[in-house]
């Protein structure tokens, strides 16, 4: 039996904004949708897209070729940063923005 080789200082988690370094998807960034620990890749999104050809079956009764995402050696990747959490400002967002600045005027 063997054992799944993983590292324990990883430095690129999912969710981070990673860039590709080198291979035919060099200079793009995306978030890291998935991580194969085993096989020490990642799998980013909307980069190194793939076709697979599926067959027909319960859930999926059309078939035929379906685009997903390939995955890339983590050596040919490097962190840019994490992604952002919320990319549009909801009135929410702005409220709690705005409470926390009156906060801070307050007390100082």
């Amino acid at each position: 039996m063997s054992a799944v080789r993983t590292r324990a200082n990883q430095a690129i988690k999912k969710g981070d904004l990673v860039k590709v370094i080198s291979g035919k998807e060099k200079g793009k960034t995306g978030k890291v949708l998935r991580i194969l620990s085993a096989k020490d890749r990642v799998v980013i999104e909307n980069l190194n897209m793939i076709k697979r050809h599926t067959k027909p079956t319960a859930s999926n009764r059309q078939g035929g070729i379906v685009q997903e995402e390939g995955s890339i050696h983590l050596s040919n990747v490097a962190s840019v940063g994490e992604a952002p959490k919320v990319t549009k400002a909801t009135p929410k967002a702005k409220m709690a923005v705005a409470s926390k600045k009156k906060k801070e005027a307050k007390a100082v």
